[in-house]
C-alpha cells in the first residue's frame, strides 16, 4: 500500500478516537458545571456560552501560528502537540472543584490543542494532488464520526458513572490516538522545512490568499456559524422539552451522535460525488436542501421527529466544508498548505466564537429554541454568496471564450 494511503487510514483512526475523547464529556458542560457550582438557569446559558467561545477565542490566535510552525518544521510534531495538550487538559477538567478552573482549562485547550486543523494539513501536504478530494473528504469523516461516538459513549458513561468519568475516559483515548501518531504516522520530509529561496521570494505567504480563496474561506466561516450554533444548548434545549422522567443526557448524546455520524457520512459520499460535479454547484445544491430542511426543525415539537430531522440536515450540511476545503487546497501549493489550514481553523475559531455569543445573547433574550432561526439566516448568506460567485464566473469564462 502506498505511504500516504497508510498515513490517511492511520490518521483517520486517530482522529476518531481524539475527537471521541472531546466528545465523551464536552456536550455535557452544562450538567457537570451545575455539580461543580449549583446556579440559575440564566447563568448555566452563559457559562454555557463562555466555555464554548473561550477555547475557540484562544485557538483562533494559535490556529495561524501553529500552521505555519508547521510549514517550517512538520506536521507529525503539530498532530503531537495538539494530542498531547488534549491528554493533560481533558483529564484536568475531570478533576476541577472549581468554575474558574474549568474556564482556565478551556482557554488553554484552544492554545494547545487542535487536532483537526494538524490533521488536515498533513494530509493536504502529504496526499497527491489527483487525490487530494477523496482524502480531505475521508478524514473529514473521522471528525464527525468521533463527535458522533463520543456523545453517544459519554451519555451512557456519564448516566452510570458520572461526568467526571467522562473526562478520565477521554484523556485515555487521546493518550492512545498520539502513541498511534508517534509510532505510525511516518511524515515525507520534504513536505515542510525545504523550500527554496526562490520559492519564497516568489509566494509569501499572504500571497495564496486569492479572491477564490477567501471566499472559500468566508463560506467555510458562515458554514462553522451554522454547524456549531445550536450545538451547546442542546443539552439546555431536550431538558426542556423531554417529558418528565426521561435521561436529558442520554437524548443530548442521541442527537449529538446522529448529527456526528450523518455528517461523517456526508464527508465520505458527498466528497466522491464532489470528484465528478461542478463543487461549486453542488456547494448550492446542498445549501438550498439544508435551507428547507432547517425549517422543518423550527416547526417539530417531538424531541424523536427533531433528533431524526436534526441528523438529516447535517447530512447535506456537512457535505459543504469538505467540498470548500478540498477547493481550496488544490489552489494552494502544497508547501503553503499549513499556513491555509492554519488560517483555516482561525476563520472555524472565530466562528465557534461567534456561535455561543450569539447563542447566549438569543437564548437569554428569546429562549433556546430562537437560537435555531440562525441556521437558515446563515445558510441563505452562503446560497447567495453561491449565486454571486457562480455568475461572476459565467461572466469571465464568457469573456474568455470572446478573447480566444
Amino acid at each position: 500500500m502506498e505511504r500516504w494511503k497508510i498515513n490517511l487510514y492511520a490518521l483517520w483512526l486517530t482522529q476518531v478516537l481524539s475527537l471521541t475523547s472531546f466528545g465523551l464529556g464536552m456536550p455535557f458542560l452544562p450538567f457537570y458545571i451545575q455539580e461543580i457550582s449549583p446556579m440559575s438557569p440564566e447563568v448555566v446559558k452563559w457559562y454555557t456560552g463562555l466555555l464554548n467561545a473561550l477555547p475557540a477565542l484562544t485557538m483562533a490566535v494559535m490556529s495561524p501560528i501553529w500552521g505555519m510552525v508547521s510549514d517550517r518544521y512538520g506536521r507529525k510534531m503539530m498532530l503531537l502537540r495538539a494530542m498531547g495538550g488534549g491528554v493533560m487538559i481533558i483529564g484536568l477538567i475531570g478533576m476541577v472543584t472549581a468554575m474558574w478552573q474549568i474556564v482556565v482549562l478551556r482557554g488553554l485547550q484552544g492554545i494547545f490543542t487542535g487536532t483537526v486543523t494538524a490533521a488536515l494539513a498533513f494530509v493536504a501536504s502529504n496526499t497527491p494532488t489527483k487525490n487530494l478530494s477523496y482524502a480531505i473528504g475521508f478524514l473529514s469523516s473521522s471528525t464527525f464520526l468521533g463527535y458522533a461516538i463520543g456523545p453517544i459513549i459519554g451519555g451512557i458513561v456519564a448516566e452510570w458513572f458520572g461526568y467526571r468519568v467522562s473526562f478520565f475516559v477521554g484523556a485515555g483515548l487521546m493518550l492512545v490516538a498520539f502513541l498511534m501518531v508517534l509510532f505510525i504516522i511516518d511524515e515525507d520530509p520534504n513536505s515542510y522545512g525545504q523550500i527554496k529561496e526562490r520559492q519564497k521570494a516568489d509566494l509569501p505567504w499572504y500571497r495564496i490568499f486569492t479572491p477564490v480563496i477567501m471566499v472559500l474561506l468566508v463560506v467555510l466561516l458562515i458554514n462553522r456559524v451554522t454547524r456549531t450554533v445550536f450545538t451547546p444548548y442542546i443539552p439546555i434545549y431536550v431538558a426542556e422539552v423531554i417529558p418528565a422522567g426521561k435521561s436529558a443526557a442520554k437524548w443530548t448524546g442521541y442527537i449529538n451522535g446522529l448529527a456526528g455520524f450523518s455528517t461523517a457520512m456526508a464527508a465520505i459520499i458527498i466528497s466522491r460525488i464532489a470528484d465528478r460535479y461542478d463543487k461549486r454547484r453542488l456547494m448550492f445544491v446542498l445549501a438550498a436542501i439544508t435551507l428547507g430542511l432547517s425549517m422543518l426543525v423550527l416547526r417539530t415539537n417531538s424531541i424523536l421527529s427533531f433528533t431524526l430531522l436534526y441528523g438529516v440536515m447535517f447530512f447535506t450540511l456537512g457535505g459543504i466544508e469538505p467540498i470548500a476545503m478540498s477547493m481550496a487546497a488544490e489552489l494552494t501549493p502544497a508547501d503553503r498548505r499549513g499556513t491555509l489550514f492554519g488560517f483555516h481553523g482561525l476563520l472555524g475559531s472565530i466562528g465557534m466564537v461567534l456561535s455561543p455569543m450569539f447563542g447566549a445573547w438569543i437564548s437569554v433574550a428569546y429562549g433556546v429554541r430562537a437560537i435555531l432561526w440562525i441556521i437558515p439566516v446563515m445558510l441563505i448568506i452562503n446560497i447567495v454568496i453561491f449565486m454571486i460567485r457562480g455568475s461572476y464566473a459565467r461572466r469571465r469564462s464568457r469573456e474568455d471564450e470572446e478573447h480566444s
